[in-house]
């Protein structure tokens, strides 16, 4: 389905990215690995270790390191794509970092870190292909969110207010970019990664949701994100989708679903009066995303 699709993929030297790269190459795109990680071994990129997987097994791929955090660098990863193979069809929005903190207790550089990889690196990669895409009036990108932001989650306000930030820019994106013929969407995913095993096992319900995510493979997400990439998805654009082992989720979106009128306007002491207490009953429960899904990963 993206056979000689030029697919770029950021933070695909471990984990679900790596997943994503083998796949893509699998399926007959070309490659850009992007990773700025390292292996403790050797020193060596861990994007070069996977494109040199790729490539092994018949595949085509090459290696970009630098950072997405960065604007330039974000272009410098494009312009790979372009120099090896002339065009670019897909960037996939991937790389991370987590930085968790209880809220109170979270600092500037946990922040900034976790903002600056996720939704200006998503921001910077995106914008860099902008222009490629809007000339060969074609184009998509596949970013990740989270349900963390999705939903809620403890101890992840920087990585929350990321993932959703996302889901606004891939939301722009696709609006901005239709007449063009260039799509956007979002993958929740659950898997068991490198990053996922950061979570602290500090808590009953944090040690639940380890042992349940360590039953999620990364290596099923890649089948959607193929899809996303593919022209079959032509009519698939600023939708949110996640994929936890065997399931695929389709997510609704923010809308208005009550409303109340008061002939005059409102009042602060109306609103608590009649509007709050009419609402009350659509109140949605503040809980974390471990809360809405209690099943074992099918």
């Amino acid at each position: 389905m993206v056979k000689e699709k030029v697919v770029v993929i950021t933070g695909s030297g471990a984990g679900i990215g790596r997943d994503f790269a083998l796949a893509f190459a699998a399926a007959g795109a070309k490659v850009v690995v992007n990773d700025v990680g390292r292996a403790k071994d050797s020193g060596e990129f861990v994007a070069e270790q996977v494109v040199r997987e790729i490539q092994a097994t018949g595949g085509v791929a090459v290696a970009a390191t630098d950072s997405i955090a960065e604007w330039d660098a974000a272009h410098r990863i494009i312009q790979t794509a372009i120099d090896a193979f002339g065009r670019i069809d897909c960037v996939v929005n991937n790389a991370g970092v987590v930085r968790d903190r209880i809220f109170f207790k979270m600092s500037l550089e946990e922040w900034k870190t976790a903002i600056d990889v996720h939704l200006n690196g998503s921001f910077y990669m995106a914008r860099a292909a902008a222009p490629y895409f809007k000339e060969q009036n074609s184009g998509s990108y596949v970013h990740m969110t989270s349900t963390s932001g999705l939903i809620g989650n403890i101890g992840q306000a920087n990585y929350s207010a990321a993932k959703m930030g996302i889901v606004g820019l891939s939301k722009s994106i696709a609006l901005d970019m239709a007449k063009y013929n260039v799509r956007s969407n979002c993958i929740a995913p659950w898997a068991w990664t490198a990053m996922t095993a950061t979570i602290p096992a500090d808590t009953p319900e944090n040690i639940a949701r380890i042992e349940k995510m360590k039953k999620m493979d990364a290596a099923k997400i890649a089948p959607l994100a193929i899809y996303l990439a593919s022209d079959a998805a032509a009519k698939v654009s600023g939708q949110i989708f996640g994929v936890r082992a065997n399931e695929i989720y389709f997510f609704n979106q923010i809308r208005m679903i009550r409303s109340l009128h008061r002939d005059g306007g409102w009042t602060p002491e109306a609103i608590a009066e009649h509007a709050m207490p009419a609402f009350e009953s659509s109140f949605f429960p503040n809980v974390p995303s471990l809360m809405l899904t209690p099943w074992d990963p099918i």
